[in-house]
């Protein structure tokens, strides 16, 4: 199996030897960039990346910008690193299409964990497809079709649309959703969940109305015959 390839985005050169060490440990293959138009370069120049990890807070270019520049070409996987803590700045990551967000100080073991996590579900070999009331979901190529029509999603928002499809008219909570899709070491809060679903809704247009609300406890995906 070839290298898995990363790009580590961060002005602060200890923090990307930190990330990159611990990546390389792991048996990535690690880019580097100290700054935003840096990191575009590299982006354009190697077709093979298979996931960006993004600070914020850089010259020239910010991870925003990076972020939306990259989105309107590619939904390879993004995690944006932070100092700061504030929800607006994490859910406006998720609405750019940011799939973690994780903020420093944090521990660069589970930084590589959620790596693993996210790369072992986008590189699926022998992924299936599922069908629900005119969505077909390709597990192995990442892709979602509505009425034979290709949808973009974000890679979390497919994670989700996953989930639900799987657990098809069953009531799931909040608690249960984060778990499962956001994994167990995740420590966010419902709004996060529900940010996602409103864009998701919004993205399969009619079939949106297939994902019930459960009002005090959570969802349930439904199709309706």
């Amino acid at each position: 199996m070839d290298i898995l390839k990363i790009l580590v985005v961060d002005d602060e050169s200890r923090m990307r030897k930190l990330v990159r060490d611990f990546l390389v440990k792991d048996g990535y293959g690690v880019l580097e960039a100290e700054d935003g138009e840096q990191a575009m370069d590299l982006f354009y120049e190697n077709k093979d990346i298979s996931m960006l990890i993004l600070d914020v807070m850089m010259p020239r270019m910010d991870g925003w910008q990076v972020c939306r520049e990259i989105r309107q070409v590619s939904q390879v996987p993004i995690i944006m690193l932070t100092a700061k803590g504030e929800e607006r700045d994490e859910l406006l990551g998720f609405e750019l299409g940011v799939d973690e967000y994780i903020s420093k100080p944090f521990s660069p073991k589970i930084l590589v964990a959620r790596v693993g996590a996210i790369l072992r579900r986008t590189n699926l070999i022998n992924g299936e497809q599922k069908e629900a009331g005119g969505i077909l979901l390709n597990e192995a190529a990442h892709e979602v079709k509505i009425d034979g029509k290709p949808v973009e999603l974000s890679y979390k928002e497919f994670e989700l649309l996953d989930y639900f499809i799987t657990n098809r008219g069953v009531a799931l909570s909040r608690e249960k959703i984060l778990n499962h899709v956001w994994d167990y070491d995740y420590f966010g809060d419902a709004r996060t969940i529900d940010t996602h679903v409103k864009k998701l809704r919004s993205k399969l247009g009619k079939k949106g109305n297939y994902i019930k609300t459960i009002w005090g406890m959570g969802y349930k995906f439904e199709v309706e015959e």
